[in-house]
């Protein structure tokens, strides 16, 4: 499962064909968090409330950039980085 992002300790990774299909696009974020990429918010697992809210700005900034990786990583395996919060 590749690192797509990294930043301040919080690790955002992302399946190859992920097989949790039921989610939608999703990631996985270190605090064994799964996040859904459409409505941004924890499908499952904890994080501290801190570094949700990071990953939440995070994502917001990034969204479109997300939904493509999404696409990209289930249909070719393929997966590129994506530039961390500062």
């Amino acid at each position: 499962m590749p690192i797509i992002s990294q930043f301040y300790g919080i690790i955002i990774r992302i399946f190859y064909k992920d097989t949790q299909k039921h989610h939608g696009a999703h990631l996985h974020v270190e605090y064994s968090a799964v996040y859904s990429i459409n409505s941004i918010e924890i499908l499952e697992g904890y994080i501290p409330l801190k570094q949700n809210r990071m990953v939440i700005a995070w994502m917001e900034i990034h969204k479109e950039e997300l939904i493509a990786l999404w696409k990209i990583s289930q249909d070719d395996g393929e997966f590129f980085k994506i530039e961390p919060l500062k």
